[in-house]
């Protein structure tokens, strides 16, 4: 199974806000350094999470982007879903048989991977992290 580059940058991002200035607003081109992206691209995953409402943008001298006040009870599924959507993974079987054994198989493994990544929140990992990523 395999994710976007945008989201393995997108829960990079938020672990570094989370880390280093949850109530703080830092700039695009900031985050870009820290994370080696270009603005451009960056701000594309975090127009997302705007969408999402798991940051908030603000402009001008002073502008950024920052961490929403609630930012604790975002999960790595959050985030995920943010970026790619939440369709699932496992297309449908072969001529979309709907007792087709091998799609229940993967249903549930799928199921079971979104329940662990709803419960793993940012802010959990952010307590545990000493180096930011």
């Amino acid at each position: 199974m395999k994710y976007s580059k945008a989201t393995n940058y997108a829960l990079h991002i938020m672990l570094h806000l989370a880390v280093t200035s949850p109530n703080q607003r830092v700039g695009v081109q900031q985050l870009a350094e820290q994370q080696d992206l270009s603005p451009t691209y960056l701000s594309k995953i975090l127009t997302k999470l705007v969408k999402a409402g798991m940051i908030e943008s603000s402009s001008g001298a002073n502008g950024g982007y920052r961490l929403k006040p609630d930012w604790e009870n975002i999960s790595f599924l959050d985030v995920i879903h943010a970026i790619e959507g939440s369709a699932s993974l496992f297309g449908s079987c072969l001529n979309n048989n709907p007792d087709c054994l091998i799609q229940k198989v993967m249903a549930l493994a799928e199921e079971k991977m979104e329940e662990e990544l709803r419960h793993q929140k940012i802010s959990d990992l952010a307590k545990e992290a000493t180096v930011v990523l």
